[in-house]
C-alpha cells in the first residue's frame, strides 16, 4: 500500500519523481483526440467518471461529471482551469464509497502504482459500470526503433508496465482489450508517439515527459543522442525506418482495457 512514508517530496506515489521531472509535462503530453475517441466510446452513457492518477488531466471528458485523483502536487498544478481540481490521493486507497461512479478510468498510470491489484480492486469497488485502463503492452515494446538506440529505456518500461493479462485478471468481469493505433502527428508525447518523428526524441524536455528516461544513466542518454543524431545525419535511420515518416498510424503497444462488471 502507498502511504506518506513512500511518497516523494511533491506527493508522487509511484516509482517516478514528478517533482523532479514533471515540470513542463503538460506541454508535451497533450491528449490526442483520436486516442480520446476510444475512451469516450468506452465510457458509453456514464455521467459520473472517476479519473485515477489523473495527472494534468489528459483524456478527461469535459462533458461528464469528473472526479480526479492525483498524488503529485506538480501534476495537480498543471491542470488547466477548465478541468476540476484534483484530489490528493492514490489508487490503492480511494476515499469514496462503494459504487460511487458510473465509470472509472486511468491513463498511463498503472505502471506507477505500488500495488496493482489493490489499485484495480479499489477502482472496481467504487465503480458501478466500466473500468478503463489505457497503457502499454510490455510484450511488444521492443518492436519500436528506440530499441536500436536505447534498449535500456525499453527494458525499463517493459519491467514497469504490468502484463495486459494481469490487469484483466485483477479487474475481472467481461474484459475487452483494444489495440489503439498511434497517429503520425500524435499530440500525446509518449515515446512511440514519435515513431515517424525521431528528431523529437532528441529534445530533452520531450524525454522528460516520458518517465522511463529518468531511470537510465546519463551515459545511456548521451549514447542515444549521439548515435541517433549521427544516423539521422547520415541517412542510416531513414534507410532502416524511413517508411514510418509517411505511415499514417502505428500499431504499437498502446492498449485500452475495458472491464465491465
Amino acid at each position: 500500500m502507498t502511504d506518506a512514508a513512500t511518497r516523494k517530496s511533491d506527493g508522487s506515489a509511484g516509482d517516478a519523481d514528478y517533482g523532479r521531472i514533471g515540470q513542463g509535462y503538460a506541454n508535451y503530453r497533450q491528449p490526442d483526440p483520436r486516442i480520446a475517441a476510444f475512451i469516450l466510446d468506452a465510457l458509453g452513457e456514464a455521467r459520473t467518471v472517476l479519473n485515477v492518477g489523473a495527472g494534468p488531466g489528459s483524456y478527461e471528458p469535459v462533458d461528464r461529471d469528473v472526479t480526479a485523483v492525483e498524488p503529485s502536487e506538480s501534476m495537480r498544478a498543471q491542470r488547466p482551469p477548465h478541468l476540476p481540481r484534483a484530489i490528493d490521493g492514490t489508487a490503492e486507497a480511494l476515499p469514496f464509497a462503494d459504487d460511487s461512479f458510473d465509470a472509472s478510468m486511468t491513463t498511463f498510470s498503472v505502471h506507477q502504482w505500488s500495488d496493482l491489484k489493490a489499485g484495480l480492486a479499489e477502482m472496481r469497488r467504487v465503480t458501478r459500470g466500466p473500468v478503463l485502463v489505457l497503457g502499454a503492452d510490455p510484450a511488444v515494446l521492443d518492436r519500436f526503433w528506440l530499441n536500436d538506440y536505447a534498449p535500456e529505456v525499453i527494458a525499463v518500461e517493459a519491467g514497469r508496465y504490468p502484463p495486459i493479462d494481469a490487469i484483466a485478471q485483477a479487474l475481472g468481469g467481461a474484459v475487452e482489450v483494444l489495440h489503439v493505433p498511434i497517429p503520425l502527428d500524435c499530440r500525446d508525447g509518449f515515446n512511440e508517439a514519435y515513431y515517424g518523428r525521431p528528431e523529437r526524441l532528441l529534445e530533452k524536455d520531450a524525454r522528460k515527459a516520458c518517465s522511463g528516461w529518468s531511470f537510465v544513466s546519463p551515459e545511456v542518454v548521451e549514447r542515444f543522442e549521439r548515435t541517433l543524431a549521427a544516423d539521422l545525419a547520415s541517412g542510416a535511420w531513414h534507410r532502416r525506418h524511413g517508411a514510418l515518416r509517411a505511415q499514417a498510424t502505428y500499431d504499437g503497444p498502446l492498449r485500452l482495457i475495458i472491464a465491465r462488471p
